[in-house]
């Protein structure tokens, strides 16, 4: 049975950096799409970036240049590297994983429907 578990998250004051880990049991990112999506308070689920075979990546342009999403040598557990973070930014993040490559089709729109597992969220909260 596929699990991840998300860790990382926390408070931050603008500009500063965070990393959010994600570790996958019984699935493999070098096949597979997986991605980062979050939620703030009264706010829909926003794909914030995708990778498609643990190589192509992709980034929803709020946070380009500054995310950057990746994949360890263990092929199962997913990064999210977040520099020059925003008050904005603050968000409930999640780890999503799918068994198939949808991501590499629709590239930087990231849509929650094609995905199958998720985590169960880390919050990371920036202040100004």
């Amino acid at each position: 049975q596929v699990q991840l578990v998300e860790s990382g998250g926390g408070s931050v004051q603008a500009g500063g950096s965070l990393r959010l880990s994600c570790a996958a049991s019984e699935f493999t990112g070098r096949r597979h799409c997986m991605g980062w999506f979050r939620q703030a308070p009264g706010k829909e689920r926003e794909g914030v970036a995708s990778i498609y075979t643990g190589l192509t990546t992709y980034y929803v342009d709020s946070v380009k240049g500054r995310f950057t999403i990746s994949l360890g040598n263990d092929e199962s557990t997913l990064y999210l590297q977040m520099d020059s973070l925003k008050p904005e930014d603050t968000a409930m993040y999640y780890c999503a994983a799918g068994e198939n490559d949808y991501c590499f089709y629709t590239k930087a729109t990231i849509r929650s429907d094609h995905y199958t597992y998720w985590g169960q969220g880390t919050q990371v909260t920036v202040s100004s």
